[in-house]
């Protein structure tokens, strides 16, 4: 059996797992910013965050 198969989904990867816990922390933390910031800061963040579990994905 290969590592691919051993793995089985990329939803068993821990990596992946801490990839989705960081986007939920950015939106939540990013909920909080001041209204000031929400289409500057606030768009940059979760922009970075959520490609990194994506990616882990399309593997």
């Amino acid at each position: 059996m290969s590592e691919r198969e051993s793995v089985g989904s990329y939803r068993n990867l821990e990596v992946w797992q801490q990839g989705i816990v960081l986007v939920e922390r950015v939106y939540a933390v990013t909920d909080e910013f001041p209204d000031r910031e929400q289409y500057e800061l606030t768009s940059q963040l979760r922009r970075a965050a959520v490609p990194i579990p994506s990616n882990i994905a399309e593997g």
